[in-house]
């Protein structure tokens, strides 16, 4: 556990999570990202430890519906069969770097040409 855990709780698991986990946790599963899933013992409360920044987009939408009682078997047992069509799960990228900017966006590296645009002028 390391030392910032015990003053924020902004860079993972507090103080009282981790004493909570470790009395009455029971490790369900893992998903790819390497987030770890617990139960109590009766299934009454479900929960994640993530692995680095705390960010619910990080959690597959599969693991999100066990979280929130919608499936009863959790992925780790019981996989969700997915559709050819669906495409991988990715994390919520808005605010960062990498987040989708479209043609002509001033975080473009190079802006749009825009001699398609004449701006409007007062009669």
């Amino acid at each position: 556990m390391r030392l910032l855990s015990l003053l924020t709780w902004w860079h993972g698991e507090t103080i009282g999570t981790w004493l909570f986990t470790r009395r009455k946790g029971v490790k369900v599963g893992e998903d790819e990202q390497g987030n770890v899933f617990y139960r109590n013992a009766d299934d009454s409360r479900r929960w994640v430890i993530y692995n680095g920044e705390p960010e619910a987009s990080r959690v597959s939408p599969a693991w999100h519906g066990w979280l929130h009682f919608t499936f009863s078997d959790n992925p780790a047992e019981q996989p969700l069969t997915h559709k050819a069509w669906e495409a991988p799960h990715q994390d919520n990228l808005t605010g960062t770097a990498l987040a989708y900017a479209p043609a002509g966006s001033l975080r473009q590296a190079q802006p749009a040409d825009r001699r398609d645009y004449e701006a409007w002028q007062p009669e």
